[in-house]
């Protein structure tokens, strides 16, 4: 056991390092996870203006991708869905029904002309060996745009998950350029399948956002959605409407779905509804309205380290100067390695020097001679003249000699200098140079990538304002069930949002949400809707005295299935009426003794001020009271007689 724990933990963290570096997550510099880089590098080394097969693109992918095709499949119809960096012909799947890609022997792929301009330079690209040594592969590809943000990405790992949302290609650009010329900037995420976005709760990469479908009124009875969230299927839209109209949340009549290469999902409206009162609830009860959370998380210097979209986009950007600056040296050395190697053959012949060569006798007193004829022009040359420099021009056919237009060559050296002069200009201004290679995207890709998602504000939809009251709930005091599937005698009609108090004869109530069959006892005295506006009269018993208090409040401020008490529970303390609203007036009946000559008077609530719950509340008199009788409802279903009182009334009729 010793020895097999630090195996097991060794190799635990082997392969969670690798899961998360080398499958889930995407790297910060290029935005691509490991197997979409592999098949971006093999279209390009692939590439030659035509489409290839998917399967052929896979086959070629599998030499550098350890985990199958499968994976480099469902991998390669993710980018070429993004629009980016695969041009796609052929079935490749539909984002707005779900609908599956064609298998890969049937569609076709090649890298867009963006792909190639932006993703790859040889020469500034690191390779490391691939899975067997076989080959070689890039560690990332110098992408001089945010593909990270440009693609978004979804990935979970060991003990960590991404989930980052794409933004739009304008965008992103026109923010690098903000930030190169150290202006503000905001960005937001933009869906291929449109719809409406809430930014309220986004936190710049992270947070959520909420989503939404775009839906229209097309004349009094129907509503037509024609854009879904993003995330979403038109399946799994249906899914949901037709789920909330089965549990009462909103009346249809029918959904038809004619969606094709555009959304168009027509929902009816029920006899008697109208088509715009559909929209709140569809967006409330369906998955017209989803929440998107985001977690950018994203691999740097071999760490996954978690960023917002600013820092993404500043990080990438000095990326893009650093990239573009090694372009331009390179691009600078090439230049004066062309303009050096043609001002040596331009002295070579206009000088004459060539002639050198006859009086040698073998190769190497050719190339000391020339070597030498060179020394009065060392001044004119930026850098020595190299051994392998002479060499080339000894290998200069005679044939080309003859023919030697110093005239062309002079303009084409003039031509490299001014070129030598431009490429400084721009390593000097490296900022502005980036700045117009941002605009040159643009203008030249731009109008391919328009924004499709709408940023609004989205109204906060309170359900239980929008739920239909619907739903019957019987009480049985006989048998003391309470609930939707009980057949009481006393019936509410409630929505799924409402709550219910129940009253206990010994002043106990507690608050529950609408059951569909709960034991609430035999003891209850009343059961009621809760309301802000439900006014509640009370009259009882303090206690054993039979003296009685009465006072009115409203339910308010609870905790769900928490007990709590009207009044002190002493001995003798019990409910004597309890009724709602205004303009209740209560009978209260004494108890008989010497001298008491008014055995009964008239209390009316509307006299009480609506208090707090727990106030003890006013004497109605110093009298004890037998029972009350509501004389609104002219009936006994109120009335209460403690036993005591019962055996009071029997003895003094016997007396009599």
């Amino acid at each position: 056991m010793q020895y097999l724990k630090p195996l097991m933990d060794k190799n635990f963290l082997e392969y969670a390092s690798y899961v998360i570096k080398d499958r889930a997550i995407p790297h910060l510099d290029d935005g691509l996870k490991p197997v979409q880089r592999r098949i971006l590098y093999t279209m390009m080394k692939m590439d030659d203006g035509k489409f290839h097969k998917v399967a052929n693109i896979i086959g070629d992918t599998m030499k550098l991708h350890p985990h199958g095709d499968a994976s480099i499949s469902a991998a390669l119809v993710v980018i070429a869905n993004k629009e980016y960096f695969i041009e796609k012909q052929g079935n490749f799947g539909n984002l707005y029904t779900g609908d599956p890609a064609s298998a890969p022997r049937y569609i076709e792929a090649r890298l867009t002309p963006l792909a190639k301009e932006v993703l790859f330079n040889p020469e500034l690209t690191e390779m490391e060996d691939s899975y067997d040594g076989r080959t070689q592969e890039p560690l990332e590809l110098p992408s001089k745009i945010p593909g990270v943000l440009l693609l978004g990405s979804e990935g979970i790992a060991v003990g960590m998950a991404t989930s980052i949302l794409p933004h739009n290609f304008n965008e992103v650009l026109n923010a690098q350029i903000a930030f190169l010329r150290h202006e503000p900037f905001e960005l937001y995420p933009d869906f291929l399948t449109g719809g409406e976005m809430d930014v309220s709760q986004y936190q710049d990469g992270n947070g959520k956002v909420k989503v939404r479908a775009r839906i229209e009124v097309s004349d009094e009875k129907t509503v037509v959605i024609r854009e879904v969230p993003a995330g979403m299927t038109t399946e799994m839209l249906i899914n949901s409407i037709q789920e909330a109209a089965n549990k009462g949340k909103l009346k249809i009549a029918s959904i038809t779905d004619y969606t094709t290469d555009a959304v168009e999902i027509e929902v009816k409206a029920a006899r008697g509804v109208k088509a715009e009162s559909l929209l709140q609830p569809l967006y409330a009860f369906t998955h017209c309205e989803i929440s998107l959370s985001n977690n950018l998380l994203v691999i740097a210097k071999q760490h996954p380290v978690q960023m917002t979209v600013t820092s993404v986009l500043q990080k990438n950007t000095n990326r893009l100067l650093h990239i573009l600056e090694a372009e331009l040296q390179l691009d600078l050395r090439k230049t004066e390695q062309k303009w050096h190697e043609k001002k040596l053959q331009a002295l070579f012949i206009a000088h004459r020097i060539y002639q050198h060569l006859e009086d040698s006798e073998n190769y190497q007193e050719a190339l000391n001679a020339v070597t030498d004829a060179f020394l009065p022009f060392h001044h004119q040359f930026k850098v020595p003249i190299s051994e392998e420099n002479i060499e080339k021009l000894l290998n200069i056919p005679i044939q080309r000699i003859a023919k030697f237009d110093l005239e062309k060559n002079y303009k084409e050296l003039k031509s490299l200098e001014k070129e030598i002069r431009r490429i400084r200009r721009e390593l000097k201004d490296i900022t502005q140079y980036a700045i117009n290679y941002l605009n040159g995207l643009l203008e030249k890709y731009g109008s391919q990538f328009s924004r499709r998602t709408k940023i609004s504000t989205f109204e906060d939809i309170k359900l239980k304002d929008i739920a239909l009251i619907n739903q019957k709930v019987g009480w049985d005091p006989d048998t003391g069930y309470l609930g939707t599937v009980v057949k009481g005698e006393i019936q509410f009609v409630c929505s799924p949002y409402d709550r219910l108090v129940i009253f206990q004869k010994d002043g106990a109530y507690h608050v529950v949400r609408v059951p569909e069959k709960l034991f609430i006892g035999t003891h209850v005295q009343d059961v009621a809707k809760v309301s802000s506006k439900t006014v509640f009269n009370l009259i009882y018993f303090a206690d054993s005295s039979k003296v009685c208090y009465a006072k009115r409040f409203v339910v308010k401020g609870f905790i769900l299935d928490k007990e709590y008490e009207l009044f002190p529970k002493i001995k003798g303390a019990k409910i004597a009426h309890l009724s709602t609203g205004n303009g209740v007036v209560v009978e209260i009946q004494y108890v008989p003794a010497p001298r008491l000559k008014k055995l009964k008077e008239e209390y009316a609530f509307d006299k009480l001020s609506v208090k707090g719950i727990g106030t003890r509340g006013n004497r109605i008199s110093t009298k004890a009271v037998r029972r009350t009788r509501d004389l609104n409802r002219r009936t006994n279903i109120d009335e209460v007689l403690v036993e005591s009182e019962q055996l009071e009334l029997i003895a003094d009729q016997e007396s009599k």
